[in-house]
């Protein structure tokens, strides 16, 4: 694939990606498109595992330590976790009440398993992560779905219309995700503040999904929900991983803060395998990515920031305004699908039409509908074809 004029490369690491290599991945992202169809859509970056991770796996595999890991008191990723909340964020999070996963869905669907019935309700910020809103439904929890409201300056939570629907729904635990994906939006202190005060006055549980706290833009600040005082922790399970932050989908761990004493007593009561369990080598993934991945991860930032501002530029130039707000974390730019002026399955239609597969519409709720997201985790020269593609339908 040709570059285009002008461009210059800002690091060979993320922006040497031959289009030929990518298609033989055998990952989700390239495998379930045609051969001419550039895949934007899942949440997996086109980027090469950090050195620092591949040679920590290289080097367990070699030594062959694969055997049953001595872990009597937990995974080294409980201290792990507890101090990068420290150093990063400044929260002290109790290292013995953290828990493995194998990823988020995982760790959702245990704690609802576990803390409510089927019937009860679960508020939630729509859009939002479709298999979040999908688990909810196949678990039988009524998902009660609080819109974010769409202003000139971007993308605000309905903070009040988020208590009216706990109130009116009677609402057990609220299920939230900052930075919001899909919107990318990173929630205040401020904000976090009111939620926080209606979780304590309506007694709620809180889900607090930060997988993509460590890919915040300047100047804007993720802070964990559970450091914003004594009673926000005590009601909080907060869940984070490495995968997001250095592209290790594949690894299947994550972490999770109970802060709810008897739900970490009640976890802890279960048959320890009964959910599965992490692996020694996405735990020593994990590791190296949060002790020696700082370099990488600092490199990919500059990256993204680039790429998210090259799609803001390129969807002002489709509409001749700023309507589709830059995300302030993440890798997913949310916009209207009106601005490449195609119908009401926009997803199918860029598909045809562009032969470039965005994710968006109604999986992300009732709102989504008329909404794509594009994943920008990729490199320049492929990046500037995706929106080649994209402007021909806006030209249209």
């Amino acid at each position: 694939m040709s570059r285009p004029a002008g461009f210059r490369p800002t690091d060979e690491l993320f922006d040497d990606l031959p289009l030929d290599e990518l298609r033989r991945r055998p990952g989700v992202k390239w495998q379930r498109v045609d051969p001419d169809v550039l895949p934007a859509w899942v949440a997996d970056m086109d980027f090469a595992v950090p050195p620092v991770v591949a040679n920590a796996i290289e080097h367990t595999v070699r030594r062959g330590d694969l055997g049953y890991p001595s872990w009597q008191d937990g995974s080294p990723l409980r201290t792990a976790f507890a101090d990068r909340m420290q150093e990063r964020y400044g929260w002290t999070a109790a290292a013995d009440a953290v828990r493995e996963h194998t990823d988020l869905l995982q760790a959702l669907q245990f704690v609802l398993h576990l803390a409510t019935n089927p019937g009860d309700a679960v508020a939630v910020q729509t859009p939002n992560y479709p298999p979040f809103l999908a688990t909810l439904e196949t678990m039988g929890r009524r998902g009660v779905c609080s819109p974010w409201t769409r202003t000139s300056a971007g993308w605000t939570p309905d903070l009040a219309g988020l208590a009216d629907a706990v109130v009116a729904h009677d609402c057990r635990v609220l299920l939230l995700v900052n930075p919001h994906n899909p919107t990318g939006r990173v929630l205040t202190r401020d904000e976090l503040t009111e939620i926080a005060g209606i979780a304590r006055r309506h007694d709620l549980l809180v889900f607090s999904d930060e997988i993509h706290a460590e890919l915040t833009y300047e100047p804007h600040r993720h802070i964990p929900f559970a450091s914003l005082h004594e009673d926000a922790a005590a009601r909080t399970v907060t869940l984070t991983s490495a995968t997001k932050a250095f592209n290790l989908a594949g690894l299947r761990c994550a972490v999770a803060h109970y802060g709810p004493e008897r739900l970490l007593a009640l976890h802890d009561s279960q048959p320890p395998d009964l959910y599965g369990t992490v692996s020694t080598l996405g735990v020593t993934g994990t590791l190296a990515a949060w002790r020696h991945g700082t370099e990488w991860q600092d490199r990919l930032l500059r990256v993204l920031d680039r790429n998210r501002r090259r799609v803001a530029e390129a969807l002002a130039s489709f509409t001749g305004d700023d309507r589709c707000p830059m995300p302030e974390a993440t890798y997913l730019y949310w916009f209207e699908a009106d601005v490449l002026g195609v119908g009401d399955e926009p997803v199918d239609e860029v598909r045809a039409r562009a032969r470039v597969l965005l994710d968006g519409g109604a999986g992300f709720g009732p709102d989504g509908q008329r909404y794509l997201r594009l994943n920008f985790a990729t490199s320049a020269p492929l990046l500037e074809e995706i929106l080649t593609r994209l402007a021909s339908l806006a030209r249209r």
